[in-house]
């Protein structure tokens, strides 16, 4: 990991616990062939859905391409609401809107946010997966039809 990026996530979490903000951000599962492509952060140890936080009056579908964009190189051409979730970790009051893709293209990525980029069998994730990634990939593998509201 990237020593400026771990930093900047450890203040990031100080903020967070002294402040306690409301946040929104999305998270994207592009599906491709019976797998997930996943990412490494430079700043977190392990594998997490690429997405990242909605800006200042950004629109859901803009934010999820913009980070699909900034963390994959991909373009999304579908894409579909999967759940809303709350996550109270990390002392936030953070809301994550997740949603999939089934037809997109994987271009370069991020190097500075982002140290590795794979696609995975949806049923063998690696060891290192966050938890709240294996819930979510868990859910679409068990057929989940339509979006819901639940616990990150």
């Amino acid at each position: 990991m990237k020593l400026k990026w771990r930093i900047l996530y450890l203040l990031a979490r100080c903020y967070w616990r002294i402040f306690k903000p409301l946040t929104l951000g999305v998270k994207l599962m592009l599906i491709e062939d019976d797998a997930i492509w996943l990412v490494q952060h430079s700043y977190q140890p392990g594998w997490f859905l690429p997405g990242g936080g909605v800006k200042r009056n950004e629109m859901l579908e803009t934010a999820v391409r913009r980070e699909a964009e900034e963390e994959l190189g991909a373009d999304l051409q579908d894409l579909q609401l999967f759940s809303v979730y709350t996550n109270a970790s990390e002392y936030k009051n953070d809301h994550i809107v997740v949603f999939v893709s089934k037809t997109f293209t994987v271009g370069q990525t991020d190097k500075a946010e982002i140290s590795a980029v794979q696609k995975f069998p949806l049923r063998q994730l690696p060891a290192d997966v966050s938890r709240g990634t294996r819930r979510r990939i868990e859910e679409f593998v068990n057929g989940r039809t339509q979006a819901e509201v639940g616990v990150w």
